[in-house]
């Protein structure tokens, strides 16, 4: 048995991109068309619908409302907040967060894990830019009022909080004898203070 709640399990993608994918594509909704998208050249011939682009300069190199569903696994956190780019100020993550609710259909999910603040996964590798805590998504939700703070940093979009929730990623894969077992060890390490990431689950908001 294993911890499968971190995804919606009743939701159906029949296109997912995962961004910052490596040499293998997560796939987190099990679907069937899977694509991917890195910064390195060297992919294309080892991963199918691969293409190579800088997210930090780049757009997502697919069309508008393609994707049912986005993943970005220990990605976001190498984007960073602004950047001086071609002598002007810009944000690459929000404009990051434009692209994805750009490439998502409407209602598709957004699936992130990062580490969160203040674990030293945060800090610890330095290439690590973006410190991501347990209310930063909230610059990319409608809030009661449907204001979004994120606008004031260029995000355009719009989206629906399904599940924010701190884990470990190996709590993710480990198999447990039964629930009792499984839960019994995600709550021991929430007291603990062992849980190192954070995953959004998001629904993009399209008219």
């Amino acid at each position: 048995m294993k911890l499968t709640n971190y995804y919606d399990p009743n939701f159906s993608s029949d296109k997912h991109l995962d961004i910052g994918c490596g040499y293998k594509i997560k796939n987190p909704y099990n679907s069937s068309n899977l694509y991917g998208v890195d910064i390195h050249s060297n992919k294309e011939n080892l991963i199918k619908n691969y293409k190579k682009a800088n997210l930090i300069l780049d757009k997502i190199p697919f069309p508008d409302s393609f994707f049912s569903s986005v993943s970005a696994y220990d990605f976001i956190e190498h984007i960073p907040r602004q950047q001086f780019i071609n002598e002007e100020m810009q944000y690459p993550f929000s404009n990051l967060m434009n692209e994805i609710y750009r490439v998502l259909k409407p209602n598709g999910l957004f699936f992130a894990s990062t580490p969160v603040y203040p674990h030293p996964d945060t800090f610890v590798d330095p290439t690590h830019v973006n410190y991501i805590t347990d209310s930063t998504h909230h610059y990319f939700i409608s809030d009661k009022n449907n204001n979004i703070l994120g606008m004031h940093y260029g995000f355009k979009g719009s989206f629906k909080e399904k599940k924010v929730l701190r884990i470990r990623p190996n709590l993710m894969e480990r198999e447990y004898r039964n629930k009792f077992a499984m839960y019994f060890e995600w709550y021991k390490r929430k007291f603990r203070g062992r849980f190192s990431h954070l995953i959004w689950e998001l629904e993009a908001i399209k008219m």
